[in-house]
């Protein structure tokens, strides 16, 4: 290396950043940190090349500033450093697109985590002044502000700006960031040729090529369209032939249809002539007729007043009619009204004396009822007195109902008995029916679960049913799969237990002794050829291990359990998960975790974690003591949402039968009960009925007494209820008399009403008569004004029909005027016929019937000339300019042709010619540096048709065995570490030849063997340090050893890291000293 020359270089410490986790040591610049044109190194430049970059705020970087040489740059560090990171800067800095780079496609992404805008700023190298751009990223709009040497500019004057200094970020022949290095491989020849011409051809080569493919896709269009106006020209010629004898009868049809014209035009002047002297014969009808209508109507005019004097006098008479009408029909409403009120009052009669009759009845009624009460109360008198001493039945009664009471004790308890044993019955069968559901829902369940070890693991689910058939074989406990045997407290913690423990172990068998173990898998194995797992619980029971720490000093976290406590399974499963996996010491978190996991990383000290849906696992560094974490999404639960536990299954079974033997005995006793029960009934029937007769023996007497003073006490009662006759007819009398009263009032009223009512009809008649004098003296009068009026009617109707067939023929005559007019195609109220065409008809007839055998028999002559149309001749005169507008128009293009091949000719041997002497230049180099490397390859310009300057490419062609023939670079045919090998070569083939500043390679060499990469690394020192190349940097994060670095190379070394010294503090001389001392030791 250049040390000597670097020592002048590295003269500045960067002094702007002390933050530990961003800090870089790189080459540095003069203490303003832009270069100047006196710089000696500047010199060394090409136009355009890169003096410095300066990253603020930018993807790993808080403040860096990068300083490369003018040659090859090797960029080395350590992955995550941040080498890409200086790549990234250099395209966006540049005003390339975040598409080139292949990462996030928002530049506010490359923006450092938890800052709110960076900046790129690089100085390119220009002989008229260095050009600084810088480009201020904000994270809130995704926008960008830039600058050109201090002053504000916008994208697109930087974009020319770059432009103009033959920088093509965007081209994969200058520009091959790390997403994008298997991308030069799959570039098709097309692609890569233009790719070659921007990047090391002239400028003009490019603008030529595109130039060609212009001038070639405009000549195919003016051969396509000569061809097809050619081929039109002939048809429109021959075509034109054709009709030619068309036209010549067309125009011997057109006379005749001259003369039918002015037939036409004629005949309309003959119809208004005729219509207008007739229309002067109706106006003289109509003003006779007029006269007789007016002398007709002057002798009506006396009969009209007589009439309307009569009207006058009918109408008072009506209107006093019409009050008398309403009159008359009030008083009849007022007599029904009185009418109803006293049929009301005779009902009101009625009603009182139906009252005094029903008094009456209900009197007679209770002195029968007393006479029948006195009878009864002696007949029961008289059997009270015949009835003799009887022997006292009182205490066999009393000894009866004691037992009585006795049974009806016992048969309580029995009842009380009974019920308690069917409730204990329900209680019992309610039992047996929820633990028969909940055995059917476990079976379900596990026949569920067992299913889905079937469908996924079906040799384990062989050696499950034959385990279960051979259980008695095996002397320790042996148990199922765990997905089988386990069960998950709460579905939802499924996920965390499977992504714990691996599926391996989930569908293997626990065993407690190894000779039980190795005797299964003998069985299941070996001769059934399952493939199965199996595993051992330890000696010594680890299930009841206590955690590290207990799960409350991990609350603060979000932690809530631990992954032991989330399930149950056997002693011997718990165990073995417990030894194999610590289940009791890896905590289970929530969100909280999550959103804190870098403060329970630093400080719980825990090696694995999980959160609400990851997992984290944590690893210390053996070399840096630093703490690495990385973290997975957790999966969906597959096997243990459904668990069952074996020992829950069992306690099922042994309630079962706990429950079945309580119905039995239930059901017993409950048998017993009921014979008791009928033996209770039976005799209870006997003692009733002894003690209904011995009741009935000392009732009889009882119930005589009882009677005879019920019917005493209702004779009593009935006496005492009379009613007093007399003083209700009395009563009743009284009101009739007051009703009657009332009646006298409401008669008077209404013949009030009948005789008020009579005197308004009589009036009424007398007004109706005088009416009808009226009228029928009206009547007479409008008789005779009939008369008068039917021969005036008739005279008015023949002067409408006349003034009608006036208005008819005046609009005809106007119409046939207008329609002459316009045949004639006179202007608007001129009358008189031209003198042309007043010629014209002095030939023609002068009748109408002569006019109309004429246009017949033009007219049969013109349809003799069938098929013929004005469009014939049009379109022949109008193909007839289109054929000599079509023969110039094709001489024109004939000629543009032409001169299209000359500048196609000329384009050519000026695009061609330099393109091949390239592509020899690059094929000469590529084949030189795979010759020395032992294999061969070759680049040539392909091109299927000369013609088509859009199909032309270059072709790469390598050979890497001596045993196989060249074959092209594909993203296919080729291993990963050859399409390097031969993308590099590539790129070193152009750059010699290379017009771009400067070329960007980023980890180009991790596919390539170690052979291969030495002999890379050897041709890029080689070709980039030689002459005055452009600037190269090559990024990689690992170097080989013993590696030949030439005098002109600049290797960047970044250290970047939360250990590194900050750049103040660090010293680059120093460094070398102590490099130098261990060198020589």
């Amino acid at each position: 290396m250049a040390l000597h020359g670097k020592r002048k270089r590295i003269s500045h410490i960067l002094t702007n950043s002390q933050i530990p986790n961003s800090q870089s040591t790189l080459p540095c610049t003069p203490q303003n940190g832009t270069f100047s044109q006196e710089d000696g190194r500047s010199g060394r430049f090409v136009e355009g090349s890169i003096l410095r970059i300066t990253m603020q705020n930018f993807l790993t970087y808080d403040h860096s500033e990068v300083f490369p040489g003018p040659h090859l740059n090797m960029i080395v560090g350590a992955n995550g450093t941040g080498k890409s990171s200086i790549v990234c800067a250099i395209c966006l800095g540049l005003a390339g697109k975040t598409a080139i780079l292949g990462r996030g496609d928002k530049v506010s992404l490359y923006v450092k985590r938890g800052c709110s805008k960076g900046s790129v700023e690089i100085e390119l190298y220009r002989a008229g002044g260095n050009l600084v751009i810088n480009r201020e990223i904000h994270v809130e709009n995704n926008q960008s502000v830039w600058m050109m040497n201090g002053k504000h500019s916008s994208q697109k004057a930087v974009e020319e700006a770059v432009r103009e200094l033959q920088i093509q970020v965007g081209n994969l022949c200058q520009f091959l960031p790390q997403e994008k290095v298997g991308e030069f491989a799959k570039m098709s020849k097309i692609e890569l040729l233009e790719a070659t011409e921007k990047s090391v051809g002239p400028p003009e080569m490019y603008n030529f090529h595109c130039e060609l493919k212009s001038y070639r896709t405009k000549e195919r269009d003016l051969e396509n369209l000569c061809k097809e106006k050619a081929n039109f020209l002939e048809k429109a010629k021959q075509r034109n032939e054709r009709n030619k004898v068309d036209v010549e009868r067309y125009h011997m049809k057109r006379r005749h249809l001259d003369r039918i014209q002015m037939l036409d035009k004629k005949k309309p002047w003959v119809e208004y002539e005729t219509a207008r002297k007739e229309l002067e014969e109706v106006k003289k009808q109509r003003e006779e007729m007029k006269k007789t209508a007016k002398s007709l109507k002057e002798a009506q005019a006396p009969l009209l007043r007589k009439i309307q004097s009569i009207d006058n006098k009918l109408q008072p008479i009506e209107n006093q009619m019409k009050e008398k009408t309403i009159k008359i029909r009030e008083a009849s409403q007022k007599c029904k009204q009185k009418q109803d009120h006293l049929d009301r009052k005779y009902k009101e009669i009625d009603d009182i004396k139906q009252a005094l009759s029903l008094k009456q009845t209900e009197e007679a009624d209770r002195q029968k009822r007393i006479g029948n009460t006195k009878r009864l109360i002696q007949d029961l008198q008289r059997d009270l007195d015949n009835m003799g001493s009887q022997e006292d039945v009182t205490p066999k009664i009393e000894a009866v109902n004691t037992e009585l009471r006795r049974i009806q004790e016992e048969k309580a308890r029995l009842d009380g008995e009974r019920q308690d044993l069917r409730r204990d019955k329900d209680e019992a069968n309610g039992e047996l029916r929820r633990l028969q559901s909940r055995q059917r829902s476990l079976e379900d369940m596990m026949n569920r679960k067992e299913e889905k070890l079937r469908s996924r693991f079906p040799d384990t689910h062989s050696a499950v049913l034959w385990l279960r058939n051979h259980r008695d074989l095996f002397e320790g406990n042996v148990y199922e799969p765990m997905m089988l045997v386990i069960n998950v407290r709460d579905s939802q913690h499924a996920k965390y237990i499977e992504s714990h423990i691996p599926v391996n172990d989930l569908r293997a068998f626990v065993f407690q002794k190894q000779q039980d173990m190795e005797k299964f898998m003998t069985e299941v194995r070996d001769k059934q050829r399952l493939r199965v797992n199996s595993v051992i619980a330890p000696a010594e029971s680890c299930a009841n291990r206590p955690p590290s720490r207990p799960i409350d000093s991990l609350k603060r976290f979000g932690f809530f359990s631990y992954l032991r406590e989330l399930f149950d399974a056997p002693e011997e499963v718990m165990s073995y998960l417990c030894h194999q996996y610590k289940i009791n010491d890896v905590p289970v978190g929530t969100e909280k975790t999550k959103s804190m996991i870098e403060t329970v990383i630093k400080e719980s000290q825990l090696r694995m974690i999980y959160t609400a849906d990851e997992k984290y696992t944590v690893k210390k560094s053996a070399y840096s003591n630093k703490t690495i974490s990385s973290n997975s999404a957790l999966r969906p639960s597959q096997f243990l949402t459904m668990a069952i536990d074996a020992e829950e299954r069992q306690h099922l079974e042994e309630q079962l039968g706990a429950a079945q033997q309580q119905v039995q005995k239930i059901d017993a006793r409950m048998k017993a009960a009921e014979e008791q029960q009928v033996k209770l009934e039976r005799r209870d029937n006997e003692l009733r009925t002894e003690k209904k007769h011995l009741s009935e023996v000392k009732g009889k007497k009882r119930q005589l007494e009882q009677r005879i003073s019920t019917k005493q006490d209702s004779l009593r009662q009935m006496e005492q209820g009379g009613i007093n006759l007399q003083e209700a007819e009395e009563e009743a009398k009284t009101k009739i008399s007051h009703v009657n009263d009332q009646k006298v009032a409401i008669v008077e009223e209404i013949l009030n009403s009948m005789k008020f009512r009579a005197r308004l009809s009589m009036e009424k008649v007398f007004l109706a008569l005088e009416s009808a004098g009226l009228t029928a003296e009206k009547t007479k009068l409008e008789s005779d004004l009939r008369d008068g009026s039917a021969e005036l009617r008739r005279a008015e109707q023949v002067f409408t029909e006349l003034d009608q067939r006036k208005t008819s023929l005046l609009g005809t005559c106007k119409n046939l005027m207008r329609r002459a007019s316009d045949i004639c195609n006179m202007n608007p109220g001129e009358t008189v016929v031209p003198e042309i065409l007043r010629t014209a008809f002095s030939e023609l007839p002068d009748t109408l019937d002569e006019i109309d055998a004429m246009l017949s028999e033009e007219r049969a002559r013109a349809e003799c000339f069938t098929g013929l149309s004005e469009t014939v001749v049009e379109e022949y005169n109008k193909r007839e300019k289109e054929i000599k507008n079509m023969e110039k128009e094709l001489e024109e293009k004939t000629n543009a042709l032409n001169t299209y091949r000359q500048n196609i000719s000329e384009a050519k041997e000026r695009w061609l010619n330099p393109l091949k002497s390239l592509v020899e230049q690059i094929n000469e180099k590529f084949s030189n540096f795979f010759r020395s490397m032992h294999c061969a390859g070759e680049v040539d310009l392909h091109s299927e048709n000369e013609e088509e300057y859009d199909k032309y490419g270059i072709r790469i062609r390598v050979k890497f065995r001596s045993s196989t023939q060249l074959h092209e670079l594909t993203p296919h045919h080729q291993s990963g570490g050859e399409r390097s090998v031969s993308t590099m070569l590539y790129l070193m083939s152009l750059q010699e030849l290379n017009r771009c500043p400067f070329r960007v390679v980023d980890e180009i060499n991790q596919g390539m063997d170690p052979v291969n990469e030495r002999r890379v690394f050897d041709i890029v020192v080689k070709t980039a340090c030689s002459g005055n190349t452009s600037q190269y940097f090559f990024i990689t994060p690992k170097l080989l050893q013993n590696l030949t670095y030439a005098d002109e190379m600049t290797v960047l070394c970044v250290h970047n890291g939360p250990y590194m010294l900050p750049p103040n503090k660090w010293n680059d001389k120093a460094f070398i000293r102590r490099v130098k001392r261990r060198t020589d030791q």
